[in-house]
Protein backbone atom coordinates (compact mmCIF):
# COMPACT_ATOMS: atom_id res chain seq x y z
CA UNK A 1 0.00 0.00 0.00
CA UNK A 2 1.37 3.12 -0.93
CA UNK A 3 1.57 6.38 0.66
CA UNK A 4 -0.88 8.21 -0.69
CA UNK A 5 -3.18 5.66 -0.48
CA UNK A 6 -2.70 5.21 3.49
CA UNK A 7 -3.03 9.34 3.45
CA UNK A 8 -6.83 8.56 1.84
CA UNK A 9 -7.74 6.07 4.29
CA UNK A 10 -6.26 8.58 7.18
CA UNK A 11 -8.06 11.43 6.10
CA UNK A 12 -11.58 9.54 5.25
CA UNK A 13 -11.03 7.53 9.07
CA UNK A 14 -10.64 11.70 10.23
CA UNK A 15 -13.94 12.36 8.95
CA UNK A 16 -16.21 9.66 9.94
CA UNK A 17 -14.60 9.65 13.36
CA UNK A 18 -16.05 13.71 13.00
CA UNK A 19 -19.11 12.73 11.80
CA UNK A 20 -19.47 9.85 13.93
CA UNK A 21 -18.94 12.45 17.36
CA UNK A 22 -20.98 14.88 15.98
CA UNK A 23 -23.57 12.18 15.02
CA UNK A 24 -23.51 10.94 18.61
CA UNK A 25 -24.15 14.73 19.84
CA UNK A 26 -27.17 15.18 18.44
CA UNK A 27 -28.74 11.86 19.19
CA UNK A 28 -27.92 12.81 22.68
CA UNK A 29 -29.60 16.31 22.05
CA UNK A 30 -32.64 14.73 21.04
CA UNK A 31 -32.84 12.13 23.20
CA UNK A 32 -32.38 14.70 26.49
CA UNK A 33 -35.44 16.60 25.50
CA UNK A 34 -36.61 19.52 26.08
CA UNK A 35 -34.49 20.63 29.23
CA UNK A 36 -31.38 20.57 26.58
CA UNK A 37 -32.91 23.99 25.27
CA UNK A 38 -32.70 26.05 28.62
CA UNK A 39 -29.02 24.38 29.13
CA UNK A 40 -28.19 25.57 25.76
CA UNK A 41 -29.43 29.46 26.55
CA UNK A 42 -27.77 29.52 29.86
CA UNK A 43 -24.28 28.17 28.28
CA UNK A 44 -24.69 31.12 25.10
CA UNK A 45 -25.78 33.63 27.97
CA UNK A 46 -22.66 32.62 29.83
CA UNK A 47 -20.43 32.72 26.67
CA UNK A 48 -21.43 35.64 25.74
CA UNK A 49 -20.40 37.50 29.47
CA UNK A 50 -17.12 35.24 29.17
CA UNK A 51 -16.07 36.78 26.27
CA UNK A 52 -16.82 40.57 27.05
CA UNK A 53 -15.18 40.45 30.29
CA UNK A 54 -11.90 38.49 28.75
CA UNK A 55 -11.90 41.92 26.98
CA UNK A 56 -12.58 44.02 29.35
CA UNK A 57 -10.59 42.69 32.51
CA UNK A 58 -7.10 41.13 30.16
CA UNK A 59 -7.50 44.56 27.62
CA UNK A 60 -9.40 47.41 28.07
CA UNK A 61 -8.93 47.61 31.99
CA UNK A 62 -5.45 46.39 32.05
CA UNK A 63 -1.70 48.45 32.43
CA UNK A 64 1.61 47.81 33.46
CA UNK A 65 0.71 49.42 36.99
CA UNK A 66 4.69 49.04 38.06
CA UNK A 67 5.75 51.00 34.48
CA UNK A 68 2.87 53.52 35.58
CA UNK A 69 3.84 54.50 38.48
CA UNK A 70 7.49 54.54 37.58
CA UNK A 71 6.84 56.76 35.44
CA UNK A 72 4.36 59.14 37.73
CA UNK A 73 7.37 59.37 40.45
CA UNK A 74 9.99 61.21 38.41
CA UNK A 75 6.80 63.97 38.04
CA UNK A 76 5.92 64.35 41.10
CA UNK A 77 9.64 64.09 42.79
CA UNK A 78 10.43 66.83 40.42
CA UNK A 79 7.54 68.82 41.86
CA UNK A 80 5.84 69.35 38.33
CA UNK A 81 2.23 68.97 39.33
CA UNK A 82 1.03 69.96 35.01
CA UNK A 83 3.52 67.55 34.24
CA UNK A 84 2.31 64.70 36.39
CA UNK A 85 -1.38 65.29 35.59
CA UNK A 86 -0.47 65.08 31.83
CA UNK A 87 1.47 61.78 31.99
CA UNK A 88 -1.81 60.19 33.70
CA UNK A 89 -4.22 62.04 31.01
CA UNK A 90 -1.82 60.44 28.04
CA UNK A 91 -2.12 57.15 29.71
CA UNK A 92 -4.61 54.47 28.54
CA UNK A 93 -7.76 55.26 30.17
CA UNK A 94 -8.08 52.62 32.58
CA UNK A 95 -9.51 52.46 36.23
CA UNK A 96 -6.38 52.64 37.68
CA UNK A 97 -5.27 55.64 35.36
CA UNK A 98 -8.92 57.47 36.21
CA UNK A 99 -8.66 57.13 40.25
CA UNK A 100 -4.55 58.26 40.09
CA UNK A 101 -6.03 61.18 37.61
CA UNK A 102 -8.90 62.24 40.20
CA UNK A 103 -6.33 62.22 43.29
CA UNK A 104 -3.27 64.58 41.38
CA UNK A 105 -6.11 67.16 39.73
CA UNK A 106 -7.28 67.52 43.88
CA UNK A 107 -3.71 68.37 44.92
CA UNK A 108 -4.01 72.11 45.10
CA UNK A 109 -7.31 71.55 47.16
CA UNK A 110 -4.84 69.72 50.11
CA UNK A 111 -4.37 66.06 51.52
CA UNK A 112 -8.01 65.11 52.85
CA UNK A 113 -9.60 66.34 49.39
CA UNK A 114 -6.89 64.51 47.37
CA UNK A 115 -7.73 60.94 49.80
CA UNK A 116 -11.21 61.75 49.43
CA UNK A 117 -11.15 62.16 45.45
CA UNK A 118 -9.34 58.72 45.03
CA UNK A 119 -11.68 57.19 47.76
CA UNK A 120 -14.48 58.31 45.77
CA UNK A 121 -12.90 57.51 41.72
CA UNK A 122 -12.08 54.21 44.02
CA UNK A 123 -15.68 53.35 44.80
CA UNK A 124 -16.90 54.45 41.24
CA UNK A 125 -14.17 52.51 39.63
CA UNK A 126 -14.59 49.24 41.29
CA UNK A 127 -17.95 48.43 40.16
CA UNK A 128 -16.82 48.61 36.80
CA UNK A 129 -14.45 46.08 36.85
CA UNK A 130 -16.75 43.20 38.84
CA UNK A 131 -19.26 44.02 36.35
CA UNK A 132 -21.54 40.69 35.60
CA UNK A 133 -18.56 38.35 36.51
CA UNK A 134 -20.51 36.94 39.33
CA UNK A 135 -23.23 36.07 37.26
CA UNK A 136 -20.86 33.57 35.45
CA UNK A 137 -21.18 31.38 39.09
CA UNK A 138 -25.08 31.58 38.77
CA UNK A 139 -25.20 30.49 35.34
CA UNK A 140 -22.67 27.30 35.55
CA UNK A 141 -24.52 26.47 38.64
CA UNK A 142 -28.24 26.76 37.20
CA UNK A 143 -27.45 24.69 33.90
CA UNK A 144 -26.10 21.79 36.77
CA UNK A 145 -29.23 22.10 38.15
CA UNK A 146 -31.25 22.15 35.40
CA UNK A 147 -29.24 18.98 33.63
CA UNK A 148 -30.47 17.06 37.31
CA UNK A 149 -33.59 18.70 36.66
CA UNK A 150 -34.58 16.92 33.26
CA UNK A 151 -32.38 13.79 34.26
CA UNK A 152 -34.75 13.52 37.30
CA UNK A 153 -37.82 14.12 35.31
CA UNK A 154 -37.21 11.84 32.23
CA UNK A 155 -36.69 9.25 35.08
CA UNK A 156 -39.91 10.02 36.49
CA UNK A 157 -41.36 9.15 33.29
CA UNK A 158 -39.40 5.78 32.64
CA UNK A 159 -40.37 4.78 35.64
CA UNK A 160 -44.27 5.11 34.65
CA UNK A 161 -43.31 3.78 31.46
CA UNK A 162 -41.72 0.60 32.85
CA UNK A 163 -44.73 0.00 35.59
CA UNK A 164 -46.72 -0.58 32.37
CA UNK A 165 -44.58 -2.87 30.41
CA UNK A 166 -44.54 -6.60 30.64
CA UNK A 167 -42.09 -8.19 32.94
CA UNK A 168 -39.84 -9.71 29.88
CA UNK A 169 -39.49 -5.46 28.51
CA UNK A 170 -38.94 -4.20 31.43
CA UNK A 171 -35.41 -4.00 32.17
CA UNK A 172 -34.91 -3.09 28.12
CA UNK A 173 -37.23 -0.33 28.51
CA UNK A 174 -35.46 0.74 32.31
CA UNK A 175 -32.01 0.90 30.74
CA UNK A 176 -32.44 2.67 27.86
CA UNK A 177 -34.82 5.28 29.26
CA UNK A 178 -32.00 5.64 31.73
CA UNK A 179 -29.45 6.43 29.60
CA UNK A 180 -31.64 9.14 27.79
CA UNK A 181 -32.34 10.77 30.90
CA UNK A 182 -28.47 10.54 32.02
CA UNK A 183 -27.89 12.73 28.96
CA UNK A 184 -29.43 15.89 30.49
CA UNK A 185 -26.63 15.65 33.52
CA UNK A 186 -24.34 15.28 30.99
CA UNK A 187 -24.91 18.78 28.79
CA UNK A 188 -25.64 20.09 32.35
CA UNK A 189 -21.81 19.20 33.35
CA UNK A 190 -20.56 20.25 29.87
CA UNK A 191 -22.56 24.00 30.00
CA UNK A 192 -21.07 24.23 33.75
CA UNK A 193 -17.87 23.27 33.85
CA UNK A 194 -16.54 25.78 31.68
CA UNK A 195 -18.29 28.17 33.19
CA UNK A 196 -17.61 27.62 36.46
CA UNK A 197 -13.68 27.25 35.65
CA UNK A 198 -13.87 30.89 33.63
CA UNK A 199 -15.52 32.58 36.86
CA UNK A 200 -12.78 31.63 38.43
CA UNK A 201 -10.30 32.90 36.09
CA UNK A 202 -11.92 36.30 35.66
CA UNK A 203 -12.95 36.73 39.33
CA UNK A 204 -9.30 36.14 40.31
CA UNK A 205 -8.40 38.89 37.49
CA UNK A 206 -10.92 41.52 39.08
CA UNK A 207 -9.54 40.59 42.26
CA UNK A 208 -6.14 41.58 41.15
CA UNK A 209 -7.17 44.70 39.44
CA UNK A 210 -8.97 45.83 42.42
CA UNK A 211 -5.60 45.02 44.57
CA UNK A 212 -3.77 47.14 42.14
CA UNK A 213 -5.88 50.22 42.21
CA UNK A 214 -5.91 50.28 46.46
CA UNK A 215 -2.16 49.77 46.70
CA UNK A 216 -1.43 52.67 43.75
CA UNK A 217 -3.90 55.18 45.43
CA UNK A 218 -2.33 54.67 48.35
CA UNK A 219 1.43 54.82 46.51
CA UNK A 220 0.24 57.89 45.12
CA UNK A 221 -1.16 59.43 48.46
CA UNK A 222 1.85 59.17 50.12
CA UNK A 223 3.75 60.39 47.24
CA UNK A 224 1.81 63.99 47.00
CA UNK A 225 2.02 63.68 50.74
CA UNK A 226 5.80 63.64 50.65
CA UNK A 227 6.70 65.87 47.59
CA UNK A 228 4.19 68.29 48.35
CA UNK A 229 6.67 71.12 49.13
CA UNK A 230 8.35 70.38 45.73
CA UNK A 231 5.22 71.31 43.55
CA UNK A 232 6.25 74.08 41.22
CA UNK A 233 2.65 74.90 40.54
CA UNK A 234 -0.45 74.18 42.50
CA UNK A 235 -2.95 75.36 39.23
CA UNK A 236 -4.82 72.55 37.20
CA UNK A 237 -4.18 71.82 33.82
CA UNK A 238 -7.56 72.55 31.64
CA UNK A 239 -6.66 70.23 29.15
CA UNK A 240 -6.58 67.47 32.01
CA UNK A 241 -9.55 68.63 33.25
CA UNK A 242 -11.37 67.28 29.76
Amino acid sequence: MTLGMLSILAAESAGEGEESFFAGIASSWNEGGWPMYPIALVFVVGLAISVERLIVLFATASINKDGFIRGLKKHIYAGDLDKAINYVAGQKPTPLTNVVKSGLMNVPKGQEEVQAALDEASLRETPRIEARTGYLAMLGNAAMLIGLFGTVHGLIGSFKAVAHASPADRATILAGSIGEAMNCTQFGLIASIPLLVMFSILNGRTQSLINDINESSVSVLNLIVQNRDKFKNMSVPAAAEE
